[in-house]
């Protein structure tokens, strides 16, 4: 993961040349089950100082969110996640970040592989979507939608206390939630190795290498 020459601005619309730069990791989809449309995903890290950032680029026929409020159930609506353990040593928790297509944040500690501890909040985060097409409009036909999220590395403190310098690893899952009941459709980076559709297992994340 490439450090930003510039701090991005969160628009979601991945203009700057860092995000151009950035190495990009597309979506599989491992449940041959699901029957939504494979609709691609590319998402990309960067970092500094003190933040992390994720840009995610989704293709997307018909765009769909319905939930409007911090904490809403997001995962339900057209959404990305981002499930990150800053201290791989342990494999008991892991922070949750679930972002709908309208900008919505839920957040969380999964702790246990059972235990979903709702009362993180989340501060200091900027958030912002793009889209090209209509929301909640089924009767046209959308192109897809962008999402762009920094998080401080401030709020990793409850795992991990040291904010991360070239060289260090963190293990990470980055995940999308498409389309309407019952077609709906589960794709992530690293497969998961669930049998049933389902994210939730730290033991098959990614490694994510801070580099200059």
């Amino acid at each position: 993961m490439r450090r930003a020459s510039v701090r991005p601005t969160i628009d979601g619309k991945l203009t700057e040349a860092d995000w151009k730069r950035a190495d990009a990791v597309t979506f599989q989809f491992p449940w041959t089950e699901q029957t939504g449309a494979k609709q691609k995903t590319t998402a990309r890290l960067l970092w500094d100082d003190e933040f992390l950032y994720i840009s995610y680029e989704c293709e997307d026929a018909d765009i769909t969110a319905h939930y409007t409020k911090r904490d809403d159930p997001t995962y339900k609506d057209d959404a990305v996640e981002a499930f990150i353990n800053p201290r791989p040593s342990q494999t008991d928790a892991y922070f949750g970040f679930e972002m709908n297509v309208r900008a919505v944040m839920f957040d969380y500690i999964y702790f246990q592989a059972k235990y979903l501890v709702k009362r993180m909040n989340l501060e200091g985060f900027q958030l912002a979507t793009h889209s090209n097409g209509t929301m909640n409009a089924s009767g046209d036909k959308d192109q897809g939608w962008n999402l762009e999220v920094a998080i401080p590395f401030s709020e990793f403190e409850p795992l991990n206390s040291t904010t991360p310098k070239a060289g260090d690893n963190w293990t990470i899952n980055l995940n999308r939630w498409d389309g309407v009941e019952p077609d709906r459709r589960l794709s992530l980076w690293s497969d998961s190795a669930m049998v049933q559709p389902n994210p939730h297992n730290i033991r098959r994340f990614g490694t994510m290498v801070f580099v200059r």
